[in-house]
């Protein structure tokens, strides 16, 4: 089986790409945000299709704030469930989620089986991984997101983008993330980017037996 990963940027792909020396997974820097790793994973879906070699996986990973003190820097964590925190409308009442508003989707879940075996191999810890497209700069929001999204374990801004995607192709997904920072008040200084890519790696390379022989059921 193929599997593509799918990161924002080039220094996340190539973290990744060091646990996987010499074989068939593909790493790519799919872009920022939902709608451009959408797109390119879309692109790279088809294109293997096309070629006749399709994925049989897609895995959206790289660094991720992390709600505290569920997910401490430098941890790692996989999502049971990848949720478009912002997609949706504001209003008087509060925030009111797009499927309430009657369109779409805004929550994917990877399969169960793969989350248990990823979680067993790496000491992830399993839960919500929210995608938003403006980053959490605020206690106010940070406070919010946990408040609608309990099990949330860190925040990033291409999972869902990447989920929708697969999900169009029926291609089963993952997300995994190590931690770099808290979410809440922006505080460059303490943001730990060079410990969370190397728990990435690490991450990545325990996760690889796990994702190279799984199989869908």
């Amino acid at each position: 089986m193929r599997i593509l990963v799918a990161t924002a940027v080039p220094v996340e792909r190539d973290a990744v790409a060091r646990a996987f020396p010499g074989t068939t997974v593909d790493v790519v820097a799919a872009g920022v945000g939902p709608a451009l790793a959408a797109a390119s994973t879309a692109t790279a879906l088809t294109t293997a299709v096309l070629a006749g070699a399709p994925y049989g996986l897609v895995v959206s990973a790289g660094i991720a704030g992390g709600f505290l003190p569920d997910a401490p820097v430098g941890s790692l964590v996989v999502a049971d469930e990848i949720t478009a925190a912002d997609l949706g409308a504001e209003t008087a009442e509060g925030f009111v989620p797009v499927t309430e508003l009657g369109f779409g989707t805004v929550t994917h879940r990877p399969p169960t089986a793969l989350v248990r075996d990823a979680v067993a191999a790496t000491g992830a810890r399993a839960g919500a991984i929210l995608t938003v497209s403006t980053v959490t700069g605020t206690a106010a929001r940070a406070l919010s997101l946990k408040n609608r999204h309990p099990t949330a374990l860190a925040e990033a801004m291409e999972g869902f983008g990447v989920a929708e995607a697969a999900a169009a192709q029926g291609v089963p997904v993952l997300e995994v993330r190590a931690v770099s920072n808290p979410v809440g008040p922006r505080d460059r200084a303490a943001w730990r980017i060079g410990d969370a890519l190397n728990a990435l790696t690490e991450g990545f390379g325990k996760l690889a037996p796990v994702l190279e022989s799984w199989k869908p059921v």
